[in-house]
């Protein structure tokens, strides 16, 4: 059969342009003329920018090699294809968490058990490997759950069994070498929900009111092991009392540890993206999020402070980790506001606001110098930041508050009210404050602790707060703040494309997790949502049948991610790549034939033998 004259390649370029990516693919096939032009960088960067719908203006990943590559890498590696269903949890997951290994993650339930699966299994599934029920501590449930540096002890986080008022909660940590229970830690309000500092030493928190809408919040060192050793070494040392006002309080800590930003883990021009967004007109279409098919299914206070923290030091050296602690449910958080201000007038709350504003400007010491001045000496040292919600206007928490820790607060050995204070100075400083303008619910930390993604449902544009009371109505759609710990600003964009409905005075939380490339949330439309961090576009929507709490990416291998539902189930969503070859059949060793190497010797060793007696 005779083929007539071949079309120029700018003609086929020119026709694989009309075409979507699938069908060029497809048409490579046909002969080495197409295939060579099926893989035009020129091509691909069309395709790119037409398919993902993404502002021309924003240019290529830095670390991408070519536009077909890096087209295959948000089709092909995002973690959208559910491969496992884990059932054993008997209520609401609440939370999940990956080891730093990644060889197994813990989850948190309604149930009230934390429970630990294994991600190493030789046949790809994932398995359980503990659970420990937290009812004998008179827990209600768990909801936190976190593993130090070196993957050998493991936070719990609970709320107490009690009254719907009571915001009292308790910190356990559990070693990972025989799942004993090594110390407890009181936790006031339970969402402070606390964090590890480093591997021996965590942080909790603990709550005063002081008025009907004033109140202190102190944040407590503590170390992990409270053993034998603990009858002369201190187990717990304070590291800020910070005052609250307008019914706010400290919630939501984490630690930031900000190792010099030399090498971030991705480089993000938002400025570039922020302008082809305002030149695109797309911050218009917020309700319509880009979705890509590809092609898978979808305490009573003490009078006297000194009294609390003595106490305080006696109960952690002196407790027993066998024993059931009672619980004491007090009054406080937005009920005990609530009750306080039952027959309290507007004007006698805000002169109690006037006051407190004064005595924090009296005795709160002032800013850490270092934190935004740094010495030349400590210029390029890295740094520890405390993060946390925290407000000033109303109680639903809608500021970020940072707080440098210092590398003598690392550690529970001095005093344990920390660095001496003037008798007049009582009251920590927040070193820096980012304004969300709006109701923050959740945060996470990049790997490198680079940037803060932040999780909000925003104010409306302009409103004013006059009643703390009162905080303005909430969007149903939830916004993704970016925030850059180098610059300490947030970035001028934010992602969006979930939902969320719960009434702003009810306590909910949607947990986010942020890959190398990509950043997941949950949401309460019964989805959670994958985007990808430099493109800034939604790729995938991960379908459950209730509220989706919690996400998490194997810090390992950020092709395998987890979410957790209000369904009682735990989904494993794996890449699509990841799928193919988890099901490409094994190819068996060729057997080696002995018959062609024994005639390639054989015939050797006459050439030679023939050389050596002067025979051709």
């Amino acid at each position: 059969m005779e083929w007539g004259p071949a079309l120029p390649d700018s003609l086929v370029l020119e026709i694989f342009l009309r075409l979507p990516h699938y069908a060029v693919l497809r048409a490579g096939l046909t002969c080495r003329q197409w295939l060579a032009v099926s893989r035009d960088e020129f091509l691909w960067r069309e395709l790119f920018y037409s398919y993902y719908r993404i502002p021309r203006c924003v240019p290529r990943h830095p670390a991408a090699v070519s536009w077909y590559r890096e087209f295959k890498r948000l089709f092909d590696c995002i973690p959208c294809v559910e491969v496992q269903t884990l059932k054993e949890h008997s209520d609401q997951v609440l939370h999940l968490a990956f080891s730093h290994r990644g060889h197994r993650f813990s989850s948190c339930s309604k149930d009230c058990t934390v429970k630990l699966w294994d991600t190493e299994r030789p046949d790809g599934n994932i398995s359980l490997v503990h659970s420990s029920s937290m009812r004998q501590f008179n827990w209600g449930y768990t909801q936190f759950s976190q593993f130090n540096a070196d993957d050998s002890l493991l936070l719990v986080s609970g709320v107490y069994l009690g009254p719907h008022h009571s915001s009292s909660g308790e910190i356990a940590v559990i070693s990972l070498e025989n799942y004993t229970l090594l110390s407890r830690v009181r936790n006031k309000p339970y969402d402070v929900f606390g964090c590890w500092l480093n591997e021996t030493h965590l942080i909790s928190g603990n709550l005063h009111w002081i008025g009907n809408m004033t109140s202190c919040s102190v944040l407590w060192l503590n170390k992990a092991f409270q053993d034998i050793e603990s009858e002369n070494v201190n187990v717990v040392k304070r590291l800020f009392k910070i005052q609250n006002i307008n019914a706010s309080t400290i919630r939501t800590v984490m630690v930031a540890h900000c190792r010099r930003h030399d090498n971030p883990d991705l480089l993000l021009d938002y400025e570039a993206q922020h302008q082809a967004r305002r030149q695109k007109g797309l911050q218009q279409q917020h309700h319509q999020p880009l979705l890509f098919d590809l092609g898978t299914s979808g305490s009573e206070e003490e009078d006297e402070e000194e009294e609390e923290e003595d106490e305080r030091q006696r109960e952690a050296k002196g407790r027993s980790i066998t024993s059931a602690r009672i619980p004491q449910p007090t009054i406080s958080g937005l009920e005990h506001v609530l009750h306080s201000c039952k027959n309290v007038g507007q004007t006698e709350l805000e002169i109690e606001t006037q006051v407190a504003q004064m005595m924090g400007r009296v005795h709160t010491k002032a800013p850490n110098p270092s934190f935004n001045e740094p010495s030349e000496t400590s210029e390029g040292e890295d740094k520890t930041y405390l993060l946390f919600t925290t407000g000033s206007l109303t109680y639903s928490p809608h500021q970020i508050g940072i707080k440098l820790i210092k590398p003598d607060q690392m550690t529970t050995s001095g005093p344990v009210l920390g660095e001496e204070r003037s008798s007049e100075e009582f009251f920590d400083s927040l070193d820096h404050v980012i304004d969300i303008h709006g109701h923050i619910i959740g945060m996470g930390l990049s790997p490198d602790h680079r940037y803060l993604y932040v999780n909000s449902r925003a104010w409306p544009a302009g409103c004013v707060i006059s009643d703390p009371m009162a905080p303005p109505p909430i969007a149903e759609e939830i916004d993704l703040h970016v925030i850059d710990l180098k610059s300490l600003r947030e970035e001028r964009r934010s992602l969006r494309a979930h939902r969320a409905f719960t009434p702003n005075d009810e306590c909910f939380f949607i947990f986010l997790d942020v890959s190398r490339d990509f950043v997941a949330s949950g949401a309460e439309d019964k989805h959670g949502y994958i985007w990808d961090r430099h493109y800034n576009i939604c790729l995938a929507r991960l379908a459950h049948d209730d509220v989706v709490n919690s996400v998490a990416f194997s810090p390992a291998d950020q092709e395998l991610l987890l979410s957790a539902s209000d369904d009682s189930t735990i989904k494993v969503w794996r890449s699509p790549r990841m799928v193919r070859l988890a099901q490409a059949p094994i190819r068996p060793p060729r057997p080696r034939s002995l018959l062609p190497s024994w005639l390639s010797r054989n015939k050797n060793s006459s050439s030679s033998a023939g050389s050596v007696n002067g025979k051709p």
